[in-house]
């Protein structure tokens, strides 16, 4: 009966031990597993870093060339003013953009504001797109 008990006892623990290494198995594989994850993560995490760089440095210039763009557009509207204070004929391109605004044809601006049809033309296609534009 002790043979027996000791027997069985013995099989257990060759059961346990068994286990235990097929556990180990399992484990060094997870972590083999995790190591391969944890290496496509870093690399992913290094090229988005290096994206989001590309559009850090991107938003940057791109901020300078607006302000450059402020700075040159700023004095337009008082050139523009000063412009039309000293010269009477440009008042009736003024008017002509207005009109253009409103719906005017070609036609209506080259009579109206004394215009050639080119010059109509041109205040049409620069002052028209902008009117369907909004």
């Amino acid at each position: 009966m002790l043979e027996v008990a000791l027997v069985l006892l013995a099989l257990i623990c060759l059961g346990l031990v068994g286990t235990c290494v097929w556990l180990a198995m399992q484990q060094r594989q997870a972590q083999l597993l995790q190591a391969e994850r944890d290496a496509a993560r870093d690399q992913r995490i290094k090229e988005l870093g290096r994206r989001l760089d590309t559009y850090l440095a991107g938003s940057v210039r791109m901020g300078e060339e607006l302000q450059e763009l402020r700075r040159v557009v700023a004095p337009l509207p008082d050139k523009l003013s000063q412009i039309e204070q000293r010269d009477p004929s440009s008042l009736s391109f003024t008017q002509a953009a207005r009109l253009v605004g409103l719906g005017a044809s070609v036609d209506d601006l080259t009579q109206s504001c004394g215009l050639s049809k080119a010059e109509a033309e041109l205040i049409s296609k620069l002052h028209g797109s902008k009117s369907k534009r909004s």
